[in-house]
């Protein structure tokens, strides 16, 4: 079984959205009159804004939200995120100032762990968070009191080397769709049909907009791209070629061309239709990571690599640390063990989620990318 989008199976089929709630605040309600008014909108703006006002309202993370990350099913991930930067910090020579920066942070599980590990090898960094989310600031509190929060890149320190995180969050950035129709190439929009949200094709011809090599695709192939993502990883390989350091961005995708719609929501811990009860799900696409080298390697910052997230953390030897954690509390080494399993067995997670690195081109080799590095 191969899992999709927080470590979910794929069933086939989409969970029943219940009633979006009444009220001027009601997204679809917003998106209808707006559609009917002027017309069918982008996937972009409709992801962007549902994403917006989901993010903005909740939680969603844990048993009791819509779907759990990494972080939250092992504590071995986050410490082989802290042991893996703290290495390469320490072979570039310990500068300081360094500045541990974390992109999504969820409920700051992840920096909380990774911190842990870092700091067991000297690595004390001032740590930085790019959360939008009042809801899940307030938590990120909580797990790391000494954070300072950003909205975006801009406002990060730039007098010293980065050390980045980004788990599970280009794929919640608003993608753009493309579809090859019998009169050429046209972008996937948004309609109301009076009774609910359908994809449709767009009139206006998009042919510039698709990648040259892909033009020539069968009709209804369908191509995706992400400027958002791209955006992100600009500025940040920038920065990086810029003040040293490194970054690794964990998220479920992958890394040679592919066709196809991925967009897809989740809702409480089961497959929802995308386009019913905007706002009330995460909607996330597959990253193209392959796209996502080429940008960073324009800025002259160095790909380490993109390998499965399972071979990753064993490669690093995350088996021995499970096993340790198992054998220092019997009573819940079945969990233990059962959580890191989840995290890199190939039916599960361990393939489906890719793990990609970046560095300083004065930086060390990484380890956990093989000949890559």
């Amino acid at each position: 079984m191969s899992f999709g989008r927080r470590g979910l199976p794929p069933t086939g089929d989409t969970a029943t959205p219940g009633a979006s709630p009444d009220g001027p605040e009601d997204l679809a309600a917003i998106f209808a009159r707006l559609i009917t008014a002027q017309g069918p909108i982008t996937i972009q703006h409709y992801m962007g804004e549902a994403n917006a006002r989901y993010y903005a309202s909740r939680d969603p993370l844990g048993v009791t939200g819509d779907f759990i990350t990494a972080p939250e099913i092992s504590q071995v991930f986050g410490e082989m995120i802290g042991l893996w930067l703290a290495d390469l910090w320490i072979r570039a020579g310990r500068p300081q100032p360094v500045h541990y920066v974390e992109l999504g942070p969820g409920r700051g599980t992840l920096a909380r762990d990774a911190l842990r590990a870092m700091a067991r090898f000297g690595l004390a960094p001032t740590v930085h968070l790019v959360e939008s989310s009042i809801a899940l600031k307030a938590v990120q509190l909580e797990a790391v009191p000494q954070a300072r929060w950003h909205h975006d890149l801009s406002t990060v320190p730039n007098d010293g080397p980065l050390l980045v995180v980004a788990n599970e969050f280009l794929d919640a950035l608003p993608i753009r769709q493309m579809v090859r129709t019998d009169a050429g190439w046209r972008e996937r929009l948004v309609d109301w049909d009076g009774t609910g949200f359908i994809p449709v094709a767009g009139d206006r011809p998009m042919d510039a907009a698709v990648p040259e090599d892909r033009r020539d695709a069968a009709v209804g192939t369908i191509v995706e791209s992400c400027p958002g993502a791209a955006a992100v990883v600009f500025e940040l390989a920038g920065r990086l070629v810029a003040q040293r350091g490194a970054a690794l961005l964990i998220d479920y995708g992958y890394d040679t061309p592919q066709d196809g719609s991925t967009l897809q929501a989740v809702r409480a811990h089961a497959r929802a239709d995308p386009f019913a009860a905007p706002g009330t799900a995460d909607l996330t696409a597959l990253v193209d990571f392959a796209t996502l080298r080429h940008v960073a390697e324009s800025r002259d910052c160095r790909w380490l690599g993109t390998t499965a997230q399972g071979a990753w953390l064993n490669a690093l030897g995350a088996p021995t640390r499970a096993r340790a954690l198992a054998d220092a509390a019997p009573d819940q080494a079945e969990a233990i063990l059962s959580g890191y399993t989840r995290l890199v067995d190939p039916g599960q997670m361990g393939t489906l989620f890719k793990v990609m690195g970046l560095a300083s081109p004065l930086w060390p080799d990484a380890e956990g990318f093989g000949s890559a590095a």
